[in-house]
């Protein structure tokens, strides 16, 4: 009888404790090998920036500054200075490879319970604005001033959630769900992911897009400064992120 009781109450105390948490995956963004961007639709053949001008891949617009090294093989949009909206060749200069020649510019972590359906995916990546360039010295100014970077120097987005996921192969298509925070302001948004293995890492690519207008509420600056976001010249405003993620070490990746 006693023997039956230890049983029985060995079994109540198996159902009694709780299950262990599942393992969560936390990945880390390589700064060297990561960047982000910012492109403007119509871009007039100079409204982009990137955090990373020292790859090979990336032309700065026309009107730049002297001391820039053009590769040969990357030309000149085809539309020139023209109003003609571009909302397919965005970044107009996408990377090829991911190489660790950006400056540190790009930073944040990943955290995922479940790497089988990416459910319950969440997040933070954060951008340095001062290190968002164009290549023209004077416009890469007003930018930061627009920006008001010495006061705000950092922007990220906080990712909640990945929806409408789809996997073929080892890639990764879904949208990012979240929040932009731009001079502490949070704007609730959605950017569209593209993930896969590359670099020795998962290489993400993100992409949000926002009317031009959202700027003025964004960088109330902009208001002043006589800009094509004031006569409705530029029309859409896209910034993304080509970041290469690295898995942490298993007894790192505890949550947050």
């Amino acid at each position: 009888m006693r023997r039956h009781a230890t049983i029985l109450l060995g079994s109540l105390l198996l159902l009694a404790t709780p299950a262990a948490a599942p393992a969560q995956t936390r990945w880390t963004i390589d700064a060297k090998s990561s960047l982000a961007w910012w492109q403007v639709s119509p871009h007039l053949n100079h409204l982009w920036a990137t955090t990373c001008p020292g790859d090979s891949s990336w032309r700065p617009g026309e009107g730049r500054s002297s001391g820039w090294y053009i590769n040969p093989k990357l030309k000149p949009p085809k539309t020139g200075y023209a109003n003609v909206d571009d909302t397919v060749h965005v970044p107009m200069y996408p990377r090829k490879i991911a190489l660790p020649v950006c400056v540190e510019a790009v930073a944040g972590e990943v955290y995922a319970p479940d790497t089988v359906h990416w459910r319950g995916v969440h997040g933070k990546v954060t951008i340095v604005g001062d290190a968002l360039i164009t290549g023209e010295m004077m416009r890469d100014v007003l930018m930061h001033q627009a920006m008001q970077t010495s006061q705000y120097p950092n922007m990220d987005f906080t990712l909640d959630s990945l929806t409408n996921i789809v996997q073929r192969g080892d890639t990764l298509n879904a949208t990012a769900v979240g929040t932009f925070n731009f001079r502490a302001a949070p704007n609730p948004m959605t950017a569209s992911v593209k993930a896969f293995h590359d670099a020795g890492g998962m290489r993400v690519m993100a992409k949000m897009r926002v009317k031009a207008t959202a700027l003025k509420d964004w960088a109330p600056k902009l208001r002043y400064l006589g800009l094509g976001v004031n006569t409705n010249i530029w029309h859409d405003f896209f910034m993304g992120l080509d970041a290469v993620f690295r898995e942490a070490p298993a007894h790192a990746a505890s949550g947050n």
